[in-house]
C-alpha cells in the first residue's frame, strides 16, 4: 500500500531549485483552460510582455519553452546551428561544456577557451577570440553557478554586433536575482529558467531573441519549404532544423496571433509562470535585484565572521549564490547531510573539479530572505562544531544581523521578505 503524498518541509538555499512562491504554488491549483480559450491566449499575451520587461527588451519575440533550462537552450542553439557552423563557447565552469556539448549533437564546429575555475574572462580575451577565429556564433554562460561567478557581457555583445555574431547568453541563473539587459548589452537570444531567481518550479525556459535570430530561422523556414533564392550561396545545403518539437519556427508560429498548433500548452506551468513574472515586476526589478543584495551581503558576512573562506574570485561575484570552501579535513558531504537531516536546510556541492572542495548557497527569489539566512547561517555553525571545526561561535547571527539593522531603514522589501 503506497503512503500518502507527503513531501517533507525543506529550507532549500540551493542554486536551484529553491523554494517556491507560495502565490505561483496557488496559481498552479487554477482550473484549465482550453489553449486556444481567448482567456487562456490572453494570458499567452501578458506572459510574453511580461518576458520582455524582466529581460529588458523591446524584442518582438519573448516567450516560454516548454521543459527544463536546458530545453530553452537547445531551441535556440539547434534552431540557429546549421552542421560546420563555427560556435565559440569560452569555459570559466560546468555550464560552458553543457552548451559545448549541445553545439556539437547539432554539427557545429565549436572553438572553446577556458580559464580557470572561480576566475571570468577578460572581455578583450573573448573579443581576441572572436576575431580569431571568426565563429557565426557565440554562447556564454551569464551566471555561472558550479562557480558562484558572473561574467560582464556587455562588450563582448558590443564586439558580437560590431563582428555580425550572433551572441547567445545563457541567463538561467540571473534572471529575476540580478541585472540582465538584453537590448543594452547587445544580446541577440537569451535564455532564463524558473527554477532559480524567479521562484517557480522547474519545467518552463523563457527566451527572448531579436530580428537577428529571427531572420535565420525564417531562412532555414525558406529552404525547407523550397522557397528560398536558388542562387544564395547556402542554397541546397542541409538547412532543415533538426528536432520538431524546439524548432523556433514552429514555436513562432504557435505564439503569433495565428496560433498555429505545435503542441498542447503547458497549462499549469504557464499560470505559474505568468504569476511568477507578475511578482517580480510588482517588487519591481531595482528592488528585487537590492534585496538579492542585501541577503547575500548578510550572508557573506556571516560566514566570513564565522571563519570560513570564500572561494572564486569577488570582484566577480555572481549575486545570487556563495562559494564557501571546506574546511581542510572536513567531509563536506557529512556537513551537507547533517544540515539536511538535522535543520530541514538543502545546501549544494559542486562539480568536476570542485566537487567536494566547495559548498554553495544560493539566495534566489522567495529563498532569498532573512529567515533563512539567519537560519543557514546558526545550523552551519552547529554542524560545523559538531564537526570539530574551530570556527568563532555566535559570530555569524551577529553579522548578519549587524548588516540587516543597518539597511533596513534605507531598503524597500515586499511583505514578508524581512
Amino acid at each position: 500500500m503506497y503512503k500518502d503524498f507527503n513531501p517533507s518541509l525543506r529550507t532549500i538555499m540551493t542554486p536551484g531549485p529553491v523554494e517556491v512562491e507560495p502565490r505561483v504554488l496557488r496559481a498552479m491549483a487554477a482550473p484549465i483552460l482550453g489553449q486556444f480559450d481567448p482567456e487562456f491566449t490572453h494570458i499567452m499575451n501578458e506572459t510574453m510582455e511580461m518576458i520582455r520587461r524582466v529581460f529588458q527588451t523591446k524584442n518582438k519575440w519573448a516567450f516560454p519553452v516548454d521543459g527544463t533550462s536546458r530545453a530553452g537552450i537547445e531551441a535556440v542553439l539547434c534552431s540557429i546551428i546549421e552542421p560546420g557552423d563555427r560556435v565559440l563557447v569560452p569555459i570559466y565552469g560546468r555550464f560552458g561544456y553543457l552548451l559545448t556539448e549541445i553545439a556539437e549533437r547539432y554539427g557545429a564546429e565549436v572553438i572553446n577557451i577556458e580559464t580557470e575555475w572561480g576566475q571570468v574572462f577578460e572581455p578583450s580575451a573573448v573579443i581576441k577570440e572572436i576575431q580569431r577565429t571568426k565563429p557565426k556564433i557565440v554562447a556564454m554562460v551569464h551566471g555561472e553557478t558550479s562557480t558562484g561567478c558572473m561574467q560582464p557581457l556587455q562588450e563582448i555583445g558590443e564586439a558580437c554586433r560590431e563582428f555580425d555574431v550572433i551572441f547567445v547568453v545563457d541567463a538561467v541563473a540571473s534572471i529575476g536575482g540580478t541585472e540582465v539587459k538584453v537590448d543594452e548589452w547587445k544580446i541577440d537570444a537569451a535564455i532564463g529558467g524558473t527554477q532559480k531567481c524567479l521562484s517557480i518550479p522547474s519545467g518552463m525556459a523563457p527566451i527572448t531573441f531579436n530580428s537577428r535570430v529571427e531572420s535565420i530561422l525564417l531562412q532555414r523556414k525558406k529552404i525547407e519549404k523550397g522557397l528560398a533564392d536558388p542562387h544564395m550561396p547556402q542554397y541546397g545545403q542541409t538547412r532543415v532544423i533538426r528536432s520538431n518539437y524546439f524548432d523556433l519556427s514552429q514555436l513562432m508560429d504557435y505564439w503569433s496571433p495565428t496560433r498555429l498548433n505545435h503542441h498542447t500548452e503547458a497549462t499549469s506551468m504557464l499560470y505559474a509562470l505568468r504569476e511568477g513574472l507578475r511578482i517580480v515586476l510588482e517588487e519591481g526589478l531595482e528592488n528585487r535585484f537590492s534585496r538579492h543584495r542585501l541577503h547575500e551581503r548578510a550572508l557573506i558576512q556571516g560566514i566570513l565572521a564565522m571563519g570560513l573562506e570564500l572561494y572564486g574570485n569577488h570582484a566577480y561575484k555572481l549575486p545570487v549564490v556563495t562559494c564557501i570552501c571546506v574546511p581542510e579535513g572536513v567531509d563536506g558531504e557529512s556537513v551537507r547531510s547533517m544540515l539536511l537531516h538535522d535543520f530541514d536546510i538543502e545546501i549544494a556541492s559542486s562539480f568536476g573539479p570542485l566537487k567536494g572542495k566547495i559548498w554553495r548557497i544560493g539566495t534566489m527569489g522567495y529563498s532569498c530572505r532573512k529567515k533563512n539566512v539567519l537560519h543557514v547561517l546558526g545550523a552551519l555553525e552547529g554542524v560545523l562544531i559538531r564537526h570539530g571545526v574551530k570556527v568563532h561561535p555566535g559570530q555569524a547571527v551577529q553579522a548578519a544581523l549587524d548588516v540587516y539593522q543597518n539597511k533596513e531603514h534605507t531598503a524597500i522589501y515586499p511583505q514578508g521578505f524581512l
